[in-house]
């Protein structure tokens, strides 16, 4: 499956980019085991990934193209 990723805070630091499209990724495990193969930094960052809008906590099986961001922790008030 094609996915079209979003970066934020750190993590377009990490990378380089605000935003990448990477082919033939089925789950979301995968997703981040090609990132952090990538980006090997990546790998002791927390963060947040939400698919479509929608914050995920597990792997999920991804369908057709999917929007993804990858979301750094928030702090303020």
């Amino acid at each position: 499956m094609r996915v079209h990723l979003t970066l934020f805070g750190q993590l377009s630091d990490i990378t380089g980019k605000r935003e990448m499209i990477l082919d033939d990724i089925p789950d979301t495990a995968t997703l981040l085991e090609t990132l952090n193969t990538m980006y090997p930094q990546m790998a002791n960052t927390k963060f947040a990934m939400a698919l479509n809008t929608k914050v995920i906590k597990e792997n999920t099986i991804l369908h057709g193209d999917n929007n993804i961001a990858l979301l750094p922790p928030f702090s303020g008030g």
